[in-house]
């Protein structure tokens, strides 16, 4: 009976492990370059929401807690590209749609996004890589005087491309 029941254990943790690159959750790496214009840094909390053609989405409410370039870097100062990555459900490429918003707070609380870069990868699914050419300031004392912009090219993103940019710098796949 004990060989059985190994036997059984083994298979079943075999099973599982076969299995385990049937997750739905993704890594998400994300790089935010700020402007070099002067004050274009903020010490605001900032977040963001990306979403694929058919509305699915990832939140991350605060994105310095997906920093990755450790606990002392000051992000979002001016010139800097900064590094973030965590885990999150799984959506279709590519990723077609950017929210990015500022809460206004803290003492530079004006701040100028260059872009966002969103890359998205997972066991056994294809890479996605997504640039959002923001080029604008999120503050309420600066013209266009919002602390939020989205930025959307989900109306011409082709399935499953590879690549794509959105933005100013014209909406392609490279």
């Amino acid at each position: 009976m004990k060989n059985h029941s190994l036997g059984f254990f083994l298979i079943l943790a075999l099973f599982l492990y076969a299995n385990a690159g049937d997750s739905d959750e993704c890594v998400y790496t994300i790089y935010v370059k700020t402007g070099s214009i002067i004050k274009g840094g903020t010490n605001a909390k900032i977040s963001v929401q990306f979403e694929d053609a058919n509305n699915q989405s990832v939140r991350v409410s605060n994105l310095k807690s997906w920093g990755a370039m450790g606990d002392c870097h000051d992000y979002f100062e001016r010139g800097n590209v900064d590094a973030f990555t965590g885990l999150g459900p799984c959506i279709g490429t590519p990723i077609c749609r950017l929210n990015l918003t500022s809460d206004g707070s803290g003492s530079h609380h004006g701040w100028y996004c260059d872009y966002v870069e969103i890359i998205s990868t997972a066991p056994q699914k294809p890479c996605s890589q997504t640039i959002f050419y923001v080029d604008q300031w999120l503050a309420k004392d600066v013209a266009p005087h919002n602390l939020s912009v989205i930025l959307d090219g989900c109306h011409r993103a082709a399935p499953h491309r590879q690549a794509l940019i959105v933005g100013s710098h014209s909406l392609s796949y490279a």
